[in-house]
């Protein structure tokens, strides 16, 4: 049976790489959740309550912990995503959808050798390009329902006011984690304008030689294409 978190696993799949596991099955409880949380430390504390997702290392393997709460999950079930986005769904879609990305580009990393998620750097390109994606997704998601899968300019507006605007990173009392939140964020409402410049197969192109770079290469990448001349947007 297809869950809306396979399909999302299916779709990153296809654009980048299969990680050979089901994710779904790194769903972790509530208790699971708390125990991992102390695990992680103070700065655990001001991370968001409805989704996190947990990494660590041993050996030769990674381990990873995804939760979702309760309340997620009861307002994805209430206003399923695959009928339609809407004010009622639209947060609960992201931060399901960022964490499930969080998980496969931690398992692609960790294939190409990366073993330290503790660095800040390797932190900050998960949360990168965990925004990247979900706006990329989301695009999805709302094409479906347009006529001739066409994505309007009031839609982009709305789906970025709540990718990149809705949330206050200065809010966190951490100043490490709102220096994260406040780049990033902003890193990629840069980057997905110029995504938003490309035609279709040179967006898909761009975005797989994008995630697979480091955190500096994502920077240099990003300024590079802000400098360039952009492809019409099909």
């Amino acid at each position: 049976m297809n869950t809306l978190f396979s399909e999302i696993q299916r779709l990153f799949e296809r654009t980048y790489s299969s990680v050979g596991i089901n994710l779904e099955d790194c769903i972790v409880g509530t208790e699971r959740c708390k125990h991992l949380s102390q695990l992680a430390g103070a700065q655990a504390r001001e991370l968001s309550t409805m989704a996190r997702t947990f990494l660590r290392q041993s050996g030769d393997h990674l381990y990873i912990g995804i939760y979702y709460s309760h309340w997620l999950i009861e307002q994805l079930e209430r206003h399923d995503p695959r009928k339609g986005i809407s004010e009622a769904n639209i947060q609960q879609l992201i931060a399901f959808v960022e964490e499930i990305d969080h998980a496969l580009h931690a398992t692609l990393a960790f294939r190409r050798g990366e073993t330290d998620f503790s660095q800040e750097d390797t932190i900050r390109n998960l949360e990168l390009q965990a925004r990247v994606d979900t706006y990329m997704v989301l695009l999805v998601f709302v094409a479906f329902f347009r006529k001739a899968q066409r994505v309007s300019r009031m839609d982009r507006r709305w789906l970025r006011f709540h990718l990149f605007a809705r949330e206050n990173p200065a809010a966190y009392n951490d100043e490490t984690i709102r220096g994260r939140y406040l780049e990033t964020t902003q890193l990629a409402a840069e980057y997905t304008r110029c995504l938003d410049a490309l035609n279709a197969a040179r967006r898909v192109e761009e975005i797989r030689v994008f995630h697979a770079l480091d955190y500096t290469g994502k920077k240099d990448r990003i300024l590079q294409l802000m400098d360039s001349p952009s492809d019409k947007q099909d």
